[in-house]
């Protein structure tokens, strides 16, 4: 069982940052992949960011140059950097980690909200 908290999230004026945090319970290096997925009311959850064991990092094509993704190995955390924050980033932000033959777990959420 993999246990995942995120934090960080909060209310930013267009143009503003936040870094958004996820805390897991096991060493990263035990995990296949860490990812920052966002979910806006009824819509499908959408992929936002993700992290191999490798360090190798993907982002979705809406947040690419705007957001980083990276990760602390000694403190078992992953971080998602989001600078100039648009309205359209509102949404509920959740951490995924995929533990390959161990199963797939989700965190509770941390909301983005961005307005002036």
């Amino acid at each position: 069982q993999v246990q995942l908290v995120e934090s960080g999230g909060g209310v930013v004026q267009p143009g503003g940052s936040l870094r958004l945090s996820c805390r897991a319970s096991v060493d990263l290096f035990n995990l296949d992949s860490v990812e920052w997925y966002r979910q806006v009311a009824a819509q499908a959850r959408e992929f936002v960011a993700s992290i191999d064991s490798g360090g190798f990092a993907s982002y979705a094509d809406s947040v690419r140059g705007r957001f980083t993704i990276s990760r602390d190995n000694g403190q078992n955390i992953v971080y998602l950097k989001m600078n100039y924050l648009k309205p359209e980033d509102t949404a509920m932000y959740y951490c995924y980690a995929d533990a390959n033959v161990n199963g797939d777990f989700w965190g509770q959420g941390t909301q983005v909200t961005v307005s002036s």
